[in-house]
């Protein structure tokens, strides 16, 4: 059973170690029991290609919210294609995304906070639920200088809300990293990178954004606050 103390262990058991080697260590350490969420996002990408390349035995999956960009689901059908592996899809429940887009309408997450973040529950985070269930060590994409909100974290981290020890590999790196290493290592990536997109979420909710924007302005583009979350990091 992994717990909080379980994360703070993992912090200093793999203080110095290759990110090749520790993904292998917590596949031996979990077996069958380590995920990977991607969205296909360029940071996403280099752990993909760390995984796949090495053949190391960790699930890979992904949310596919039904309303994603047509360049991601490009760069997912490249990514299968290349390393010839399977990532398995979550989708959101047909009953709870029919109710309330019956009784809010299609695009009610623009009206309020509220409604969207009832969207993202629906599509995203109650399908995160379902990934993780039963998993022991969930790994992410996340880096320090995306926002203010994860400057403070720390590789291994404790998830209370889905009970479960979260890692997060690439979180030193910088974009310019990330850049570095898919054109150097040919991995397949989001064409809308190259547009101005920094992190790509679902395609009316996602935008672009300017010379000296914070990161994630970009995302939730009409709301008025600094922590723009979706509920999947939050806990």
């Amino acid at each position: 059973m992994v717990t909080s103390k379980t994360a703070a262990d993992l912090n200093i058991e793999f203080k110095e170690k290759e990110i090749v080697e520790t993904l292998q260590s917590l596949a031996d350490k979990f077996p069958g029991k380590v995920v990977f969420t991607t969205s296909f996002g360029i940071e996403d990408q280099v752990i993909t290609d760390y995984i796949f390349k090495n053949n190391i035995p960790i699930k890979v999956v992904t949310l596919d919210t039904g309303r994603l960009f047509e360049e991601t689901y490009k760069v997912y059908n490249r990514t299968i294609e290349k390393y010839q592996k399977s990532i398995q899809p979550f989708y959101p429940k047909n009953e709870d995304l029919e109710q309330f887009v019956a009784e809010k309408g299609p695009n009610s997450f623009y009206l309020s906070v509220e409604n969207r973040k009832q969207c993202c529950h629906i599509r995203k985070v109650e399908p995160l639920g379902r990934a993780l269930k039963g998993m022991a060590c969930w790994i992410t994409g996340l880096r320090a200088s995306q926002s203010n909100n994860r400057h403070d974290l720390e590789q291994f981290v404790w998830d209370g809300g889905f009970e479960i020890v979260k890692f997060n590999p690439l979180l030193d790196w910088s974009l310019d990293d990330c850049r570095t290493y898919v054109k150097e290592n040919q991995v397949p990536y989001n064409v809308l990178h190259d547009r101005g997109f920094v992190s790509i979420g679902c395609a009316p909710c996602t935008r672009a954004i300017k010379p000296g924007e914070d990161f994630r302005a970009g995302r939730w583009w009409w709301e008025n606050n600094s922590k723009k979350e979706c509920g999947l990091h939050t806990h």
